[in-house]
């Protein structure tokens, strides 16, 4: 409708951009949302109905868990049908985490959720917040003029001149401005003096359904990143960590691996056991390739499921929903050699 004010509905977890500093002690201090108004006062200008929900207490990023994921597709579910988007401010250490789990649990999402966050506090005269967050509100509120739908339709992260896919970004820089990248996935819009969009870089569902939110995610899984003089007791240490159904074991260049056979026996071992153990590699750029080299080979005939092009973050909380959903080792690694949600490129 040509009069319809876009509303948004932000959810403030923590993190640096919520903080500003108190006039009397120049302490920084959690911000209170509910004042976004008078601390932004270019908001009014979007003349946008938004509203607000806080984590009470604000969370540094660092402390982010699954529960928290919950708490956020929660506030989500919950007003999904009287909000245009959603804009969730978070802490930069885990927001690609958050960013893919989020896309994960929110199934057959077709509305705007924009992660941003800033590297300065929202009170710095040099802040970066202020201008995420307006962004961040635009790009939440677009429409495609063709279709009259939401111009975003997935999670995705908003960092200073680029809107990435969210499970495909990973933060790249503690110091700069454009912290997040996302290497093996274009970006989806590029902001400068306006916002240009790339639509066909953009998520879309097949067909229309209702959302279904998944809460259920199993923390039973972790990261074992190889290095050169790894040894054997460490391996099997680690891999035979009590309770632990899935490993994203982070390999060198395209997928490769020690090829020496205490190595391998020790992985196929806990594949026979039923671990799921997914190969990704450690470089920012590229995927696992475990075709390429001899090495690489090894791991997949030891039972080791390729990430393919996939983010560690991705990787890892994508082992967290399919183990929530109750599947059993062998359908997990069947689906985690699926696309679900834009993760991967097969």
């Amino acid at each position: 409708m040509k009069d319809h004010k876009p509303k948004i509905l932000i959810i403030y977890t923590g993190g640096t951009i919520g903080m500003i500093e108190n006039p009397e002690t120049k302490a920084l201090q959690p911000f209170d949302f509910s004042h976004l108004m008078e601390n932004v006062p270019r908001v009014k200008k979007l003349e946008y109905n938004i509203d607000n929900i806080q984590f009470d207490p604000p969370i540094d990023s660092s402390n982010m868990n699954p529960q928290h994921w919950a708490d956020i597709a929660k506030a989500i579910e919950d007003n999904y049908d009287d909000y245009d988007g959603f804009v969730v401010l978070h802490g930069t250490d885990t927001m690609a985490f958050t960013a893919s789990a989020l896309s994960f649990m929110l199934e057959n999402l077709s509305k705007p959720v924009i992660i941003t966050g800033s590297q300065l506090p929202i009170g710095e005269v040099r802040t970066d917040g202020d201008e995420n967050l307006i962004t961040a509100l635009q790009v939440a509120a677009e429409v495609d003029k063709r279709t009259g739908e939401a111009m975003v339709q997935e999670v995705a992260i908003l960092f200073e001149n680029h809107l990435w896919r969210g499970n495909r970004s990973t933060k790249m820089s503690a110091n700069n401005f454009n912290a997040f990248m996302s290497n093996n996935y274009p970006e989806l819009a590029r902001i400068g003096l306006d916002i240009k969009y790339f639509k066909d870089m953009l998520y879309r569902l097949p067909s229309k359904r209702p959302l279904k939110v998944r809460y259920n995610l199993d923390p039973n899984v972790m990261f074992l990143e190889l290095h050169p003089g790894i040894t054997p007791s460490t391996i099997k240490y680690l891999l035979n960590t009590p309770d632990i159904k899935g490993i994203v074991l982070k390999t060198y260049g395209a997928g490769n691996s020690p090829s020496e056979p205490w190595f391998t026996s020790l992985i196929r071992e806990a594949t026979d056991r039923g671990v799921v153990i997914v190969n990704v590699t450690q470089c920012p750029n590229g995927g696992v390739h475990d075709e390429l080299y001899e090495t690489g080979n090894c791991l997949a005939k030891a039972g080791v499921v390729s990430g393919h092009d996939m983010t560690s973050e991705a990787a890892i909380t994508k082992l967290m929903y399919l183990f929530g959903m109750g599947l059993k080792p062998d359908a997990v690694k069947r689906y985690f050699n699926s696309d679900l949600c834009g993760e991967v490129s097969l």
